[in-house]
């Protein structure tokens, strides 16, 4: 190996795109290439969509594979001739095996957005706000055949203060994880960093997202309600059915305020006027700042309010 360590990059989702951009910048390595999921339909046209990945490295003028199975025999034998010494997967969103795993002379590392063993899998960002967490971070991991089971190089912690969305602490994680990235891969190379082994004993596993997931159980606290209206942001969003003379109609809150003062039986709305829109939770309320109609943008529930005119909605389980 030279002095230049030569990178391969895995990775599809936002959190990846600021460590591509510092390592495909970063004169003490040398990016060999760039792999990504294949373009998935999105929009309302359904139109083939690069992951922002994918997107990145193409604004960048860089070359990037498109992978349907990043196991596959023929796959490998382009890594293969490409001589990585080093492949760093963030949020790649496909499964490395043992062949893969042992191709590059320095390992597979994956950056992970979590402090392991805590909220192995994939769903760590949205987990880590689903439970109110004081902190999260980043892990720079030895990948190996377990899931997210291999030694910890080093890892960041990050503070959080329950404002976060999904969204936003994912890019946030993004930059942070970045400015580390190409140092800690140098070390590594060298040999200055030795991956320490994760306690198996205190892990914790989080699995992939399903829209279902997202529908509100209004017997939930006021306080666990609004953590799944920030954690669920974008994707899928935190949903539930009003009932109005217009029928059914599922709309996705995106901002509220639990309120402690305020209670009944969950799910009743206990207020619907040009003031405010508050539903009562398990414990507490939510008083709904602002919400999305099917589709349509966000718009403050007293003007969805305005524009069922004076109709007070109810709430369906």
């Amino acid at each position: 190996m030279t002095n230049q360590p030569k990178i391969y990059f895995l990775g599809s989702g936002q959190i990846a795109v600021p460590v591509l951009k510092a390592v495909a910048v970063a004169p003490q390595l040398r990016l060999v290439g760039v792999g990504t999921q294949l373009d998935r339909p999105a929009g309302r046209n359904r139109k083939p969509t690069p992951t922002p990945v994918g997107a990145a490295a193409e604004e960048m003028g860089l070359p990037v594979d498109k992978i349907p199975n990043v196991n596959a025999p023929e796959f490998l034998a382009g890594l293969r001739a490409k001589e990585p010494d080093l492949v760093l997967v963030v949020s790649f969103g496909q499964i490395l095996r043992r062949d893969f795993l042992e191709l590059p002379p320095l390992g597979c590392v994956n950056i992970h957005a979590s402090l392991l063993p805590r909220y192995r899998g994939a769903s760590p960002i949205t987990q880590c706000i689903l439970n109110r967490d004081a902190e999260t971070g980043i892990c720079f991991m030895k990948m190996e055949r377990g899931l997210d089971t291999g030694p910890i190089y080093s890892s960041i912690r990050v503070p959080l203060d329950h404002r976060e969305y999904g969204e936003m602490l994912e890019m946030k994680l993004g930059v942070i994880a970045a400015e580390v990235t190409p140092g800690t891969l140098c070390s590594i190379a060298v040999g200055e960093l030795e991956p320490m082994p994760q306690d198996d004993t205190e892990a914790t596993v989080c699995t992939k997202i399903r829209k279902s997931d997202g529908r509100i159980n209004w017997a939930l606290s006021a306080y666990d309600i609004e953590a799944m209206v920030r954690a669920y942001y974008p994707w899928p969003g935190a949903s539930c059915t009003m009932l109005t003379t217009r029928g059914e109609m599922p709309v996705t809150l995106t901002r509220v305020l639990p309120r402690r003062d305020l209670g009944g039986e969950p799910g009743a709305v206990l207020q619907a006027d040009k003031y405010a829109l508050i539903v009562a939770c398990g414990s507490g309320a939510i008083e709904i700042i602002e919400l999305s109609p099917p589709g349509r943008r966000a718009m403050p529930a007293v003007a969805f309010l305005n524009g069922l005119r004076g109709e007070k909605p109810v709430i369906l389980p």
